[in-house]
């Protein structure tokens, strides 16, 4: 496999939001396997301990975090430089009845062997913030 090209990772990363919204599990993991068909890693947040898999990287989040979480890459935030893509993500949920926003950072390393790497930087809530902050460190390790 060669290395996504910008066209196919604007589509990739258009796709990644569209589709998660709309809750097509099916397309999004498709959509992730099209430009990212070998390993993954991914330090989610950077500081805590690499995860690796498809299974654990990409549709482990999905389970845990899609039924609450909607996206929103930030106007003007979403670059494609090489084989990398950075954006700045809009995280927003509704906890207990009120709505919030988790902004994160998120970076995407593309590989010629069709691995990817990736790197998200944000503030993890504490226990005490509510139950969203609850979801995130359940997904901590």
């Amino acid at each position: 496999m060669s290395i996504p090209d910008t066209k196919q990772l604007l589509h990739w990363a258009d796709q990644y939001v569209a589709l998660w919204n709309s809750g097509d599990k099916e397309a999004w993991s498709a959509n992730w396997r099209a430009v990212a068909p070998g390993d993954f890693r991914m330090l989610d947040p950077v500081g805590t301990p690499e995860k690796q898999g498809f299974e654990h990287c990409a549709l482990d989040s999905w389970d845990l975090f899609q039924p609450t979480v909607r996206f929103r890459i930030q106007p003007g935030t979403l670059f494609v430089c090489g084989n990398e893509v950075a954006w700045v993500m809009e995280n927003h949920f509704t906890d207990n009845g009120v709505e919030g926003n988790v902004v994160s950072i998120e970076t995407y390393r593309f590989e010629a062997d069709g691995s990817v790497v990736i790197r998200t930087y944000y503030r993890v809530p504490d226990h005490q913030d509510g139950a969203m902050g609850e979801i995130f460190q359940t997904y901590l390790p």
